[in-house]
């Protein structure tokens, strides 16, 4: 159990504004350097991207929906840590529960971003098949959520086990990673089943 925190101080670290920037700014600075390559990536598919158009817009949805649902999980692990209900043990139902609610989630809002690019694709007049579709949104959306998992677990203890409130780290990690990982799942899937 944690001790009760003295005046001023969390059960983890300062709540003081200096501590809190001295911690964050240069996880940060890192991390916006790594977003930085999503950005590449992207640039790199704009061939395809523009043959395929619906693609593009399913890319925001995409990274944003995988950052959410690793938010979510970094959230609730985050909580529990300073309930001090968890210790991250692979036996702990709790922990597992979390899981399988975070993959139900995703597939069904990647199900749903499918049959809604669908819909716009024939509204627009540039349709991908739906099955097309299902399958991209469906291998990317699941692989991005595994991701997100990971890294949400990984944030969530890596920061308690270095004495940092993962309220400040976790979140800033998990949405960044996904957002580099997910442009890069979601362009190889949709390259791979497109042919391209």
């Amino acid at each position: 159990m944690v001790s009760q925190p003295q005046h001023g101080q969390g059960s983890l670290g300062s709540w003081n504004w200096t501590s809190i920037v001295g911690n964050m700014f240069p996880l940060l600075v890192a991390l916006s350097i790594i977003v930085l390559w999503a950005g590449i990536t992207l640039e790199g598919a704009e061939e395809m991207l523009e043959e395929y158009a619906i693609l593009a817009v399913m890319v925001p949805t995409m990274i944003d929906m995988g950052g959410n649902l690793g938010a979510i999980l970094s959230s609730r692990l985050s909580t529990r840590f300073h309930l001090g209900t968890t210790e991250l043990d692979p036996t702990d139902r709790v922990l597992w529960s979390n899981v399988g609610a975070i993959l139900a989630l995703a597939a069904t809002i990647f199900t749903a971003l499918a049959f809604g690019a669908y819909a716009l694709g024939v509204l627009v007049g540039s349709p991908l098949p739906l099955s097309t579709l299902l399958t991209i949104s469906l291998l990317s959306g699941m692989s991005v959520a595994v991701i997100a998992i990971v890294f949400s677990f990984a944030a969530t203890y890596g920061s308690y086990r270095l004495g940092i409130d993962p309220d400040d780290t976790t979140i800033p990690i998990v949405t960044n990673v996904v957002d580099v990982f997910g442009m890069l799942i979601f362009i190889g899937v949709s390259g791979l089943v497109l042919g391209f």
